[in-house]
C-alpha cells in the first residue's frame, strides 16, 4: 500500500467515524382555531411540512360528554389536501382575563370548584403582565374530565393526526388568591404527569408531546420536577417540547433547556415553538431581535429540537 492510499484510508475512517451533523428542524405553522384556511398559500409552501392548530377545550367539548371535532376535522382535511401533516394542541390555560375557554358546566358546577385558576401572563418581552386562567387539574374532577376528552380524541383521531401536544408547564399563580381552591406545587406536579399518561394512553400512533418550560415553585431543578417530568418523557415515549425558542436566555438555561439538551437523543421527538412573544425577544449579543438563523442554530444544535412551530407572523414567512 502507498503511502497516499494508507492516508485516504485513514482519513475516509475519521470522516466515516465523525458524528453526522444534526439536520435543521421541520418547520409547521402555528394557527389558531379557524385560522387555517385563511393562511393556505403558507401552508403549501414547500419549505413547510405543516400546521399546528390550538383548540380550546370549550370548543372541543361544548356540553358535558359531548364533543365536537368538527373544527379538527376540517383543518386535517385542509392538511390533507396539502399533503401535509396536522399537530393539535389541546388548549387547557388561556392568556386573557376575559378567555375563560373550558366548558360551561365546569364553571358552572360546584364538584369543579371553578374550574379555572388565574394566573399571570407575561405576554412578551416589554409588555405588561396581565392575568390569565388555567384548569385547575388538581381538582381530581377536572382532571378526570380532562382526561376522558383525551381518550375521545384518541378514539377519534390516533393515527389520523401526527401529533398532539398538552400546553406548557408553567403556571404562575396569582398569590392574593389565598387557599386557591386546594393548590399545591406538588399536586400541580402529579396532575401534569397524570395527564402526560394519559395521553399517551389515548394515542398509540399519534406523537404526544408535553411543553415542558418551568414549574410553579421551582427554580433550577430545585424540587427535581423538571428532573423527574423528563424522566417519564423518556420512559413512556413521549415527546417533549415548550412555547418558546429563546437562545441562551438565563430563565431557560436554568429551567428546562438543560434537560432537552441532556435528553435530545432519547425523546421520540422535540417539538418547540416560536409563538408572537417570542418574536419581541432580543438578542443581548446583538442588539436586535433574533434572526431565523439564530433560533434555528439554537434550537438544533443545543436543544435536539425536530419539529419547530413558527407563529404566522414570523418576518421570513412574509407574504410577498
Amino acid at each position: 500500500m502507498t503511502r497516499f492510499a494508507a492516508i485516504l484510508l485513514c482519513w475516509l475512517g475519521l470522516l466515516a467515524a465523525a458524528p453526522a451533523a444534526a439536520e435543521d428542524p421541520r418547520n409547521f405553522i402555528y394557527t389558531g382555531p379557524g385560522e387555517l384556511e385563511t393562511n393556505l398559500e403558507l401552508l403549501d409552501r414547500a419549505d413547510i411540512d405543516g400546521a399546528q392548530v390550538v383548540y380550546p377545550w370549550r370548543m372541543l367539548e361544548p356540553e358535558k360528554g359531548v364533543y365536537d371535532f368538527s373544527a379538527i376535522e376540517a383543518d386535517l382535511a385542509l392538511a390533507d389536501a396539502a399533503g401535509k401533516q396536522l399537530f393539535a394542541q389541546i388548549q387547557d390555560r388561556f392568556f386573557l382575563a376575559k378567555a375563560r375557554r373550558i366548558p360551561q358546566y365546569m364553571l358552572d358546577d360546584p364538584e369543579y370548584g371553578g374550574g379555572l385558576a388565574r394566573q399571570y401572563d407575561n405576554p412578551g418581552e416589554g409588555e405588561p403582565v396581565g392575568q390569565g386562567w388555567t384548569a385547575m387539574h388538581w381538582n381530581p374532577a377536572v382532571r378526570a374530565r380532562f382526561q376522558a376528552l383525551l381518550q375521545a380524541l384518541g378514539e377519534r383521531f390516533d393515527g389520523r393526526l401526527y401529533g398532539v401536544n398538552l400546553p406548557e408547564s408553567s403556571f404562575d399563580p396569582l398569590t392574593e388568591d389565598g387557599d386557591r381552591n386546594g393548590f399545591t406545587c406538588d399536586a400541580y406536579f402529579a396532575a401534569t404527569l397524570d395527564n402526560m399518561r394519559a395521553a399517551r394512553a389515548a394515542f398509540a400512533k399519534t406523537e404526544v408531546v408535553q411543553y415542558l418550560n418551568f414549574w410553579p415553585c421551582e427554580w433550577n431543578n430545585d424540587h427535581a420536577f423538571m428532573e423527574r417530568a423528563f424522566a417519564l418523557a423518556v420512559e413512556e415515549g413521549i415527546g417533549a417540547g415548550g412555547p418558546d425558542i429563546v437562545p441562551h436566555k438565563r430563565a431557560q438555561m436554568k429551567n428546562a433547556y438543560p434537560f432537552f439538551n441532556r435528553h435530545k437523543d432519547e425523546l421520540p421527538l422535540i417539538a418547540m415553538a416560536i409563538q408572537e412573544p417570542t418574536l419581541t425577544y432580543t438578542n443581548p449579543e446583538t442588539g436586535r431581535k433574533y434572526t431565523r438563523e439564530e433560533f434555528v442554530a439554537f434550537a438544533r444544535d443545543y436543544l435536539g429540537v425536530d419539529v419547530i412551530f413558527w407563529s404566522v407572523e414570523a418576518p421570513w414567512l412574509a407574504r410577498e
